[in-house]
């Protein structure tokens, strides 16, 4: 490969050489994408399992699966509400997050424990949003899922003790942290959010626009999606793979926010990005015109590591590092609504 890793994280990813290995085939009657939730599932594990012997106890915070109407097949989706315990007047700014996984794996699980941790330290309500996958649900059905769990909570902020002034987020890791940024852009124009702003968007590891789908002054800027043909955890391939599944529309403003005609008003932005990632470049493009658009950014870039490597390796320097720049580049954010 001959990258560059981090050393922690090379060590790491020596003493587990399936993460440096194409998957085994799925097992007869299970399809190519239930396999690869089932292998997802065992792969992201180390986070949730390292964050739940941090968890605060149960007595000093609330957490409740609540069902959301949406359009469509099933017509429900489930979120689940963590906010910190506090009297029946207390209110909590509110982050509203939307896991990663290409749009076609992940759940509700994966950031679940992490999540209550950040909750009770910044005094902080989480609504955490398990929208419809991919293939089954193409687009645009996992972004107007999460949308609509966005409005949901705006409208029940009364029932939920949050006060969106006090700090409205959204954020994400991966296709999260895309869908982040295409709903912040959505919101922005949408006069059911006039009197009730995004206060700031968290992006991790974002994509801002889907192959091919950058604005033609842009794409040469483009590279690392070229370049990062086989790095381990996530290649071009796989983002590939991903968003053939998806199946966008690539100059859509609901998966490519890049392309706006103007990103001026949208809420300040905390990103974090890694070094060796198909989709590194899109990061500091987004920091760039959203500086440019007079929107308070911050970037975060951890060299030697890979995409969503500390959901596999939680414990290495870098992935603390990350939990620790997070709980920062959050309370910045909060900070911005006041």
């Amino acid at each position: 490969m001959g990258y560059n890793f981090d050393p922690e994280l090379a060590a790491a990813l020596a003493a587990n050489p399936a993460f440096t290995q194409p998957p085994p085939p799925p097992p007869l009657g299970v399809s190519q994408w239930e396999w690869a939730r089932q292998l997802a599932k065992v792969a992201l594990a180390p986070w949730a399992e390292h964050f739940r012997a941090k968890l605060p106890n149960s007595s000093q915070y609330v957490v409740s699966d609540k069902r959301v109407p949406v359009e469509g097949p099933s017509g429900e989706i489930t979120v689940r509400y963590i906010r910190p315990s506090g009297g029946d007047e207390e209110t909590f700014p509110v982050l509203v997050w939307w896991h990663g996984g290409g749009w076609a794996i992940g759940d509700l699980d994966m950031d679940d424990n992490h999540l209550r941790t950040i909750a009770v330290e910044l005094k902080l309500a989480i609504v955490n949003v398990d929208y419809r996958l991919s293939p089954e649900f193409q687009f645009p059905t996992p972004f107007e899922d999460c949308y609509t769990a966005l409005k949901w909570v705006a409208e029940h902020a009364v029932e939920l003790q949050i006060d969106l002034k006090k700090g409205f987020l959204v954020g994400g890791d991966s296709a999260g942290g895309n869908m982040s940024a295409a709903i912040a852009l959505k919101a922005r124009d949408d006069p059911f959010f006039a009197g009730r702003p995004l206060t700031g968007q968290y992006l991790r590891e974002p994509a801002v626009a889907a192959p091919g789908g950058h604005p033609e002054k842009y794409k040469t800027e483009i590279k690392s999606f070229d370049k990062y043909t086989d790095t381990p955890l996530l290649n071009r391939e796989l983002v590939m793979r991903y968003f053939e599944a998806y199946a966008p529309p690539p100059y859509d403003l609901r998966v490519s926010p890049i392309g706006a005609s103007s990103h001026a008003g949208l809420p300040p932005a905390f990103i974090q990005i890694q070094e060796f990632d198909p989709v590194h470049d899109d990061g500091p493009l987004y920091e760039r015109v959203l500086r440019e658009a007079g929107v308070p950014v911050k970037l975060i870039e951890y060299a030697g590591c890979l995409h969503g490597f500390h959901y596999s390796f939680p414990t290495i320097s870098a992935a603390v590092k990350l939990d620790r720049d997070t709980r920062d580049g959050l309370r910045w954010l909060l900070s911005q609504s006041k």
